[in-house]
């Protein structure tokens, strides 16, 4: 008879003891279940005794957790958290070093779990690692035993960080801003202070004007992946608790100290692996250095501004200053004002006042940052992307301002400028490490490639937002690459280009509805042969049907027409001329036979006599992909009868039948379309009642043979 299912079958041990093997009801309470483990083993005192479970962090089985107990788990016995938090605060006023040792090794192990660091805390233990730390007796193992500790129960939550006090605080800085100290002690140290930097904004101020940014720069350079580790995360916390006007303060003194170059080199592409702990802090450092943009993002362009102004015209004269010269020079005012207007609209904004424009927000004067630093720092390709397009008269000009504008917009939301940091997240990006004015720079890249994407889709102004969507999937698919550096970022977007970018979606599309797995396309093959012959067979009946063709001599067009069929039994070919406006003539009626069993060959297009014989003229070459002959024996001689199909679709589908009655490869397009369709519409059809079912890449493997048959019953033995 199976167990009640709130009992669990367990076991537990203890040292020097022979295990219990036990069932333990969840019903009843857990001291009664306490009561007869220890009266199983003899012990006295129930109360001074606990389970844990044996493995991992060795935790407190309570009445909150017992739930977590399976069947095979292995729980032990051991002193009751309350005794042994205790026992380990008293060995720490022991005053014999070894004995302080062993009870923060002890501690140490424990902390983790809430049951006890709450025992602990209760008790003042908190207190007395602080006191270990400031005293700071022992600069060894002992120092950083308790930093351990002390950072182990303080992540439980039940104090906050805010009761620090500050003598404590300035000495775990101390510990920082040492030279000479233990390895083990100021990763540690500098982890404290991280946590208080994210917690307390007092205690942060003091951290941010007590550890030196130039001090977290030496940690840095050390060949310590924790030490690094650790101090890059100080670095963040730090960061983030600063004000605006701060943190752009600290992160041009950090540029400057070739922080960026450093974490490129020694960081990013160190020999040993990145840890997921270093990724989010070099993520939150991109996205705090980000956010420094935001401020421009969010604010519109005055028109009022002569600032602002002159960078319009900055931005004018550099793509139009030699011809505004020639055509401005001794102009009125007003001349000159329209002559600025057409310029500006010219260079891509959608009216003479570009100040309409920049209005929105974002990009805001973010988008102007990115125009004037193109042309600055890019002005032979700036002035090419400009000039080109403004002289374009075939509507297919892209509009260089509107696109700076979209683009910025676009990239704000691909890097998410100006979003809250992630607590989580690790999705940085090592080109942007490995390039000063990053975001900028790839403003440059997105820019020319839209507009070789503007190019190769031949769009017009109507196609503005189909181009950004392309242009946004090219930028998306090269980020997620994670280049290591802009030129080879530069690389990857402009090789993927507009077809490319077509060909994955339609490949993407095609593994979403799993018509790629290894067992559909196997299916396909399967289901191929049934599917041509029922396109064969339409084929046929189509040339049963019959198709009136018009005459073609040797001059012109003629009006004549003639009509032909494929008898029911396929067989024979009959045809015969019939008069304009008649009826479909019955195949009864048609005086010439063809047998299909005199067809030497189909020809087709060029190769067709008739079509040989009008030569390639301008008027013929729209016969050509219509023609196609077919070759018979008249006697011993070789003679032809020559078609011009009315329609493409016509022709695939005789010359397909045509060569399915000389046993050749249906080949035309017609048909492979075809097959792709009832393909796909008969596989879906056999899948539907696989629907939200994973289909796996390769079959499930055939077990091996049993080692012998007896099991099987053998029918013919007459039971007694």
């Amino acid at each position: 008879m199976a167990p009640p299912r709130n009992v669990v079958k367990i076991a537990v041990q203890m040292r020097d003891a022979i295990p219990q093997l036990i069932q333990l009801d969840q019903a009843k309470p857990l001291a009664a279940v306490l009561k007869e483990v220890c009266d199983a083993w003899s012990l006295t005192h129930s109360e001074r005794y606990a389970l844990q479970f044996a493995d991992g962090h060795r935790r407190y089985i309570t009445e909150n957790n017992r739930t977590e107990i399976k069947n095979g788990s292995i729980l032990c016995l051991s002193t009751a958290p309350d005794l042994e938090a205790e026992q380990l605060l008293g060995g720490l006023q022991s005053g014999s070093r070894e004995g302080r040792r062993e009870a923060l090794r002890h501690l140490v192990l424990l902390a983790s779990d809430t049951t006890f660091a709450r025992e602990v805390i209760s008790r003042d233990g908190l207190q007395s690692l602080g006191t270990i730390v400031e005293d700071g007796d022992d600069l060894g193992e002992v120092l950083a035993l308790s930093l351990r500790a002390f950072l182990e129960l303080m992540e439980h939550g039940v104090v906050s960080w805010e009761t620090l006090s500050i003598s404590f605080v300035k000495k775990v800085v101390c510990y920082v801003n040492m030279n000479l100290m233990d390895a083990s002690v100021q990763p540690l140290a500098l982890g404290l202070l991280e946590s208080v930097t994210l917690s307390s904004p007092a205690l942060g101020q003091l951290v941010k004007s007590e550890v030196p940014l130039d001090r977290l720069l030496v940690h840095l350079q050390v060949m310590n992946q924790q030490l690094q580790t650790k101090a890059m995360a100080l670095l963040t916390a730090l960061l983030q608790g600063s004000s605006p006007a701060e943190r752009k303060h600290m992160l041009d003194y950090l540029w400057q100290r070739n922080l960026r170059q450093f974490i490129y080199k020694n960081i990013i592409h160190s020999a040993a692996p990145m840890g997921d702990e270093m990724a989010h802090h070099l993520y939150v450092l991109q996205a705090l250095t980000l956010g420094l943009l935001e401020p421009r993002m969010r604010m519109p362009l005055d028109p009022y501004s002569q600032e602002q102004r002159e960078q319009l015209q900055v931005l004018r004269q550099a793509a139009f200053e030699p011809e505004g010269e020639s055509q401005g020079a001794g102009l009125s005012a007003d001349r000159r004002r329209s002559l600025c207007a057409r310029e500006f609209r010219k260079l891509g904004f959608s009216n003479s006042n570009p100040a309409q424009d920049l209005q929105r927000v974002p990009p805001g004067l973010l988008a102007l940052d990115n125009m004037l630093y193109f042309s600055r720092h890019a002005p032979s390709a700036y002035s090419r992307f400009v000039l080109e397009n403004s002289s374009r008269e075939d509507k297919h000009e892209c509009p260089f301002a509107q696109s700076s504008i979209q683009l910025t917009v676009l990239l704000c939301e691909l890097l998410h400028v100006g979003e809250p940091c992630s607590e989580t997240a690790q999705d940085f990006s090592p080109m942007f490490f490995g390039q000063d004015q990053s975001f900028h720079e790839l403003f440059c890249v997105g820019i020319q490639l839209l507009n070789k994407t503007w190019k190769e889709m031949r769009a017009t102004q109507e196609d503005f937002d189909k181009v950004m969507q392309v242009v946004r999937e090219q930028l998306t698919r090269t980020l997620a690459l994670k280049p290591t550096s802009l030129e080879l970022f530069r690389t990857k977007v402009n090789a993927l280009t507009y077809g490319e970018v077509l060909r994955l979606r339609q490949t993407e599309r095609l593994h979403q509805e799993g018509t790629l797995a290894p067992p559909i396309l196997e299916l396909r093959e399967k289901l191929k042969p049934e599917l041509l012959g029922l396109i064969r067979q339409q084929r046929l009946l189509r040339l049963c049907e019959g198709t009136l063709f018009r005459k073609i001599s040797s001059r012109r067009r003629q009006d004549k027409l003639w009509f032909c069929c494929l008898s029911p039994n396929h067989k024979v070919l009959q045809y015969g001329d019939v008069e304009e406006g008649a009826g479909q003539p019955t195949p009864e009626g048609l005086p010439e036979q063809l047998p299909v069993a005199d067809i030497r060959a189909l020809l087709t297009g060029k190769d067709c006599p008739h079509v040989r014989e009008k030569g390639s003229g301008k008027q013929n070459k729209d016969l050509y992909e219509l023609a196609f002959s077919i070759s018979y024996d008249r006697g011993e001689e070789e003679v032809y009868l020559n078609f011009i199909a009315p329609s493409k679709r016509e022709f695939h589908l005789w010359t397909d039948g045509l060569s399915a009655l000389l046993g050749s490869p249906m080949s035309s397009e017609q048909t492979r379309l075809d097959l792709e369709q009832l393909l796909t519409m008969e596989t879906k059809l056999r899948l539907l009642e696989l629907e939200n079912v994973p289909i796996p890449e390769q079959p499930p493997p055939v077990p091996p043979p049993p080692t012998n048959f007896n099991f099987c019953y053998d029918c013919s033995i007459a039971e007694p």
